[in-house]
């Protein structure tokens, strides 16, 4: 069951998708409700590179570290497989917000996600976990030493979809 808090976050998070463009949809994961919004950038100061933005969020009853760890490498593939246009790595990448919210939530997992982006090849991943009981938002929020050019175009991103911070 989803308690209001969740509800009231995800409904949120969509309402700021839908006004920056991203199409938001409910998509089913496997008897589960995801929301997936999503959007591409062009920068020339990305070496002329297509960023393709997912955000793609869940209700879940508790947040563990390895919860959200399993559903940022389902939510990359996902990404990989569905942003369109040149394969990955060609003048093209992929960013991805995975975000779990629940009103039980494990502070190591608010801990995991605020630890560092997670990089595979010409894909990142900023977890988020937001914790709807207490209004917190845990995102890593740095700039790391692979994808530095694309940080403050996820930070802009990260503050602008997810809401209040913790």
């Amino acid at each position: 069951m989803i308690h209001d808090a969740t509800s009231d976050y995800l409904a949120g998070l969509e309402s700021r998708l839908t006004a920056d463009g991203c199409a938001p949809r409910q998509d089913n994961w496997g008897g589960a409700p995801v929301l997936v919004g999503r959007r591409s950038d062009f920068r020339l100061r990305w070496l002329a590179t297509n960023l393709h933005l997912f955000t793609i969020a869940a209700a879940v009853p508790y947040v563990a570290t390895e919860t959200i760890a399993v559903f940022t490498g389902q939510c990359l593939q996902y990404a990989r497989q569905n942003k369109g246009g040149l394969p990955v790595g060609l003048q093209t990448g992929v960013a991805v917000f995975p975000v779990l919210v629940s009103e039980r939530v494990d502070p190591a997992a608010l801990a995991w996600a605020r630890e560092r982006q997670r990089n595979e090849f010409a894909c990142f991943a900023r977890p988020v976990v937001v914790d709807s009981s207490k209004g917190e938002v845990a995102v890593f929020r740095g700039k790391p030493l692979i994808g530095r050019g694309y940080a403050g175009h996820l930070t802009r991103k990260g503050d602008a979809y997810l809401g209040q911070r913790g």
